[in-house]
């Protein structure tokens, strides 16, 4: 077997161990409703949706890309741009979105290359203006899509791992638009993989990659999502890090080109958006509690939503097992390395 076959084959083995770990989250499904669709962001800024909140009477939005910092304010009802609240610094990768008391909060945390010294957080309050704060991890650059906001108003930062576990970071001193504040990882999120299609990506890969974060107004929810799922946590007061410990409710979401947005509505609603022009979609009874008929009104997309188990991942024994391939792949390259020297 050629060197590069068995690097494929490795590569393969390691990827499929990793998307099932023996302490994932053991998530439950319980929301059979269909998502509704909404309306479809038609404007060209937003072909990259990356983030998304709500306040109940509007939509703000946040793309992809840009030299400048750029938030839309959408109509609900038709998704289309009523204004753009800009702020004159030149962001590196905004990938998300979150909204307290009226203060939009820009997660300019991605990072493909996994290059940068530093990320950072543009914070535009109501009132006008915007503030630029830097913040370093303390073991690397990593990439990261998800932001969410605990009860205090402290930014917690969730990465995107697609061969491992999502680590949560958050800053370990009071912001300081003056330096750049230093990180600290204070938590992690394991998700089992999935058979629920959707994403860029293989469905082993995207179903466990984190590419969103909302927490609702009142603090009491967490959402994070993939490329095709959702995940619903509970909270106590606000308690970000206690409730991602927590065992959370999976809900399949529909197959969206590259879903990156995830939002909390006043009323307990959740917001999925993807980019490519796909329509804004709201899942009904996310929140745990009754439905209603305005909920469900609309078009369906599709169905029901899957009806698989979180168990549709990898089981303890398969991953076992892909990790003695693994290793004894490991251990032939290395033989024959050696025999080649």
């Amino acid at each position: 077997m050629r060197p590069d076959r068995i690097g494929g084959a490795l590569a393969a083995a390691v990827l499929l161990t990793a998307t099932g770990p023996a302490n994932a989250a053991q998530a439950v499904q319980v929301n059979r409703i269909p998502p509704v669709e909404l309306c479809a962001p038609e404007d060209s800024r937003l072909s990259e949706l990356s983030g998304l909140v709500s306040d109940g009477a509007r939509w703000y939005a946040v793309g992809d890309g840009g030299s400048s910092v750029r938030v839309f304010e959408l109509d609900p009802a038709t998704c289309e741009v009523r204004s753009v609240r800009t702020a004159p610094q030149n962001p590196y990768d905004v990938e998300d979105l979150a909204l307290r008391d009226g203060t939009l909060w820009l997660a300019d945390t991605g990072d493909n290359r996994a290059k940068r010294e530093d990320v950072a957080l543009h914070v535009l309050p109501p009132g006008g203006g915007a503030a630029l704060y830097r913040m370093s991890y303390p073991d690397g650059p990593h990439d990261a899509e998800a932001l969410l906001l605990d009860g205090s108003g402290v930014p917690h930062v969730v990465t995107k791992e697609p061969l491992g576990t999502a680590g949560v970071y958050r800053p370990a001193e009071p912001l300081d638009a003056q330096r750049t504040v230093p990180m600290e990882r204070v938590g992690s999120v394991s998700l089992r993989s999935t058979r629920t299609p959707g994403g860029p990506v293989s469905t082993a890969v995207g179903s466990v990659m984190i590419t969103g974060g909302s927490v609702s107004a009142d603090g009491n929810l967490v959402a994070l999502r993939t490329y095709t799922e959702a995940y619903v946590y509970r909270a106590q007061d606000g308690d970000v890090l206690s409730a991602l410990e927590s065992e959370p409710v999976r809900i399949p979401l529909p197959d969206e080109e590259q879903g990156e947005a995830i939002a909390w509505e006043p009323g307990g609603g959740l917001l999925s958006g993807s980019e490519g022009y796909e329509p804004i979609r709201r899942i009904p009874g996310a929140d745990g509690g009754p439905v209603t008929a305005e909920e469900v009104g609309g078009t369906s997309p599709g169905g029901e939503a899957s009806g698989e188990s979180a168990e549709d991942g990898l089981s303890t024994g398969s991953a076992m097992l892909l990790a003695g391939v693994a290793a004894a792949l490991l251990m032939y390259l290395i033989g024959w390395r050696r025999r080649r020297a």
